[in-house]
C-alpha cells in the first residue's frame, strides 16, 4: 500500500491527471456567457420584474379582488380600490414594495384575471431604495412594455396550470 503511493508521489501521478483533466476542457465548447451581451434562455415559468397587465381595448384588468394583497407572504402589496361610474370597481391605488417582495408567484396564481404577473425582466438593479417601490403606473408600463413576452410565456405555460 505504501509503496504505490509513493510510486505516486514520484510520478506527480495527481499533479499529471489534473493536467490531463485541464486539457481535455480545453476542446469543448464554453461553458461562459458574456452576460452583457449575451443572454441565457429563460423558461416561460420565470418570475421577474412585476407587472399590471392590460385587455386589447386599454382596460386595465385588475378587479380590485385584493387576492394578490391577501396571498403574498411578505406583504408586500397593497391596494386600494374604488366604485367606478358604471358599477364596476377598480384599483385607484396599486402599490408593490420590491424590496420586501421575495418573488414567490403566489400573487400571479392567485389572480383571477391575469392581471398582475411577473414578467421576464431580471435586470432592474437600482441606486436606491425608493425606485424599488412599485406604482400603479409603474406596473402598467411594465405591462405595457413586456405584453408580448408575459402573453407568449402564459400561453406556454397554460397547460399545466
Amino acid at each position: 500500500m505504501s509503496f504505490s503511493r509513493s510510486l505516486k508521489t514520484l510520478s506527480l501521478y495527481e499533479i499529471v491527471r489534473g493536467f490531463a483533466l485541464t486539457f481535455s476542457y480545453m476542446f469543448r465548447r464554453k461553458a461562459t456567457v458574456n452576460y452583457p451581451y449575451e443572454k441565457g434562455p429563460l423558461s416561460p415559468r420565470f418570475r421577474g420584474e412585476h407587472a399590471l397587465r392590460r385587455y386589447s381595448s386599454g382596460e386595465e384588468r385588475c378587479i380590485a379582488c385584493k387576492l394578490c394583497e391577501a396571498i403574498c407572504p411578505a406583504q408586500a402589496i397593497t391596494i386600494e380600490a374604488a366604485p367606478r361610474a358604471d358599477g364596476s370597481r377598480r384599483t385607484t391605488r396599486y402599490d408593490i414594495d420590491m424590496t420586501k417582495c421575495i418573488y414567490c408567484g403566489l400573487c400571479q396564481e392567485a389572480c383571477p384575471v391575469d392581471a398582475i404577473v411577473e414578467g421576464p425582466n431580471f435586470e432592474f438593479g437600482t441606486e436606491s431604495r425608493e425606485e424599488l417601490y412599485f406604482d400603479k403606473e409603474r406596473l402598467l408600463t411594465n405591462g405595457d412594455r413586456w405584453e408580448a413576452e408575459i402573453a407568449a410565456n402564459l400561453a406556454a405555460d397554460a397547460r399545466y396550470r
